[in-house]
């Protein structure tokens, strides 16, 4: 499990990241860069980490489901991922 203060910082990026989405494509499409400076750093979408949503585990992540590869294993095992069934060969 990550820190609640980690996964409250990635909730606050991408709350940033929506908000300013449209201003930012603009000022990009103008080449405005010296606004495009001005506004918040964690505005930009480059700063968003791919996290488990589950336990917000960052490495591991599988990008299909949104969860690691922990996480993944185990649902996929229990069977409550619909359609996921083990290899055998």
């Amino acid at each position: 499990m990550a820190k609640k203060s980690v996964e409250a910082r990635q909730r606050k990026r991408e709350k940033l990241v929506a908000q300013y989405a449209e201003r930012r494509k603009e000022l990009k499409a103008a080449g405005e860069w010296t606004l495009l400076d001005k506004l918040p750093k964690n505005s930009s979408k480059v700063r968003l980490r791919n996290r488990c949503q589950l336990t917000g585990r960052p490495r591991g992540y599988v990008r299909m489901f949104g969860i690691s590869r922990i996480k993944f294993r185990d649902l996929a095992s229990d069977g409550k991922i619909p359609g996921v069934t083990k290899a055998s060969w």
